[in-house]
C-alpha cells in the first residue's frame, strides 16, 4: 500500500506540471486537491523507508564488518531506529484511515428540549453554552439562526451555526439524546430528576451540494414570537420553508428582516435536505452506523450527566469524566479526543 500511495504522489506531482493539464482549470483543481490529501502520509512514507533502509543497512554491516567499534555503533542505532520506523508506522496508518468528506465543514446544531419540562430547557440552554464556549476557544464562530425559548432562561429549541474549519469533525459525535439527572432549583424535596435533551449535528450544506429547485419550496410568512408566544413584532417577519419532495421543514425569525430570515431558514433547510437523503442512503445500504461510535439518530442515549455523583458518562465508548461544571463552561476537549479516537480504533 505505501507504494501505491508513493506512486500516486509522483503521479499528481507530474501532472500539476503537464501543460496541457495546468490549462484546465477544472482538472488541475481537482489533481490539487488529491496531492494535497496524501501529501503528508507520502513524505511519512518517504521517511519511513529511509528508517527501513537505515536498518537493513546496519543489519548487513553487523554480518559482514569486522570493525568491532563499527559493529557496536551498528547494533546501538538499529533499536533507536525500530522505534523510529514503529512511530512512523502509526503516523501513516492514521493518515490513511479513509475519512469523511463532511469533517471539514461548518455545521448547523440544532438542540431540542426533551422530557423533563422547564429543567430539560435549562439543561437545553447549558448544552448550547458549552458548545459555544469550546467554539470560541478554538476561536470558530458561533451564529444563532432561530431560537424558541422558555420564560425561565432556557431553549425549547435552538438552532445555530458554528463556522471553523473541521468543525464537523469535532462535533459530530454530539448527535444523540443527552440525558442529565440532578435537583432542579424548583424541587423543593430534593429529588433528583431525569431529564432528556436531543442534539442533531448537521454538515453546512452549500449550494453545490444540493440543488434545490423553486417550485419544490412552499414558504409561509408569519409573526415572529418572543418567550411565551407573544408576538414580538407586528411586520410578517419570520419565515417558514418546506422542501415538497422530502418534507424538510425549516423556519427562523431571529433575524432582523423578512429577506434575512429567508435566507437563514434556506441555509438550514438544504443541510436537513442533504442530511436526510444521506441518512436515507446509508440505511438502505447497510447498517454500518449502528457499529460506529454513533450513528447520529436523536433517538439514540449517548450521555448522561449525573451531577449529584460529578459524573459524565459517554455510554458508546463507556468512559467517565468528572468536573461537570469545567465541562459544561466548555473544557470539552478529552471527551472530544476520546470520541475522535475511539472512532478511529474501530476503522483501523
Amino acid at each position: 500500500m505505501y507504494d501505491e500511495i508513493l506512486k500516486q504522489f509522483t503521479d499528481f506531482e507530474k501532472q500539476m506540471i503537464d501543460p496541457v493539464i495546468v490549462t484546465d482549470i477544472k482538472k488541475i483543481t481537482e489533481i490539487s486537491k488529491q496531492h494535497a490529501e496524501i501529501k503528508e502520509a507520502a513524505e511519512n512514507i518517504k521517511k519511513y523507508n529511509e528508517v527501513v533502509q537505515a536498518i537493513a543497512d546496519n543489519q548487513e554491516l553487523i554480518k559482514t564488518e569486522t570493525d568491532k567499534e563499527l559493529i557496536a555503533m551498528a547494533e546501538e542505532e538499529i533499536p533507536n531506529l525500530k522505534k523510529e520506523r514503529d512511530e512512523l508506522k502509526v503516523i501513516i496508518d492514521k493518515l490513511l484511515i479513509p475519512t469523511d468528506p463532511n469533517d471539514k465543514k461548518n455545521i448547523i446544531m440544532e438542540i431540542r428540549a426533551g422530557t423533563g419540562g422547564d429543567e430539560s430547557a435549562l439543561f437545553a440552554a447549558e448544552l448550547f453554552r458549552m458548545y459555544s464556549r469550546f467554539a470560541e476557544s478554538k476561536n470558530w464562530k458561533v451564529n444563532i439562526l432561530d431560537t424558541n425559548h422558555t420564560g425561565i432562561g432556557g431553549y425549547k429549541e435552538i438552532i445555530f451555526e458554528i463556522k471553523g474549519n473541521g468543525a464537523f469533525s469535532v462535533f459530530k459525535f454530539e448527535s444523540g439524546t443527552h440525558r442529565v439527572q440532578r435537583v432542579p432549583e424548583t424541587e423543593k424535596q430534593g429529588r433528583v430528576h431525569t431529564s432528556a435533551v436531543t442534539v442533531a449535528v448537521l454538515p453546512e450544506a452549500e449550494e453545490v451540494d444540493m440543488e434545490i429547485k423553486a417550485e419544490d419550496l412552499k414558504i409561509d410568512v408569519y409573526s415572529a414570537s418572543g418567550p411565551g408566544g407573544q408576538s414580538v413584532n407586528t411586520s410578517n417577519s419570520a419565515v417558514r420553508i418546506t422542501h415538497l419532495p422530502t418534507g424538510a421543514v425549516a423556519q427562523c425569525q431571529d433575524q432582523k428582516s423578512q429577506q434575512q430570515n429567508k435566507v437563514k431558514a434556506m441555509q438550514v433547510l438544504r443541510s436537513r435536505v442533504v442530511a436526510k437523503i444521506e441518512a436515507e442512503k446509508q440505511a438502505r445500504e447497510a447498517t454500518q452506523r449502528k457499529d460506529q461510535v454513533g450513528s447520529g439518530d436523536r433517538s439514540e442515549k449517548i450521555r448522561t450527566y449525573n451531577f449529584p455523583q460529578d459524573r459524565i458518562t459517554d455510554h458508546r465508548i463507556k468512559k467517565n469524566w468528572s468536573n461537570i461544571p469545567g465541562i459544561l463552561d466548555g473544557e470539552m476537549g478529552d471527551l472530544v479526543d476520546s470520541l475522535q479516537e475511539a472512532s478511529i480504533a474501530q476503522i483501523s
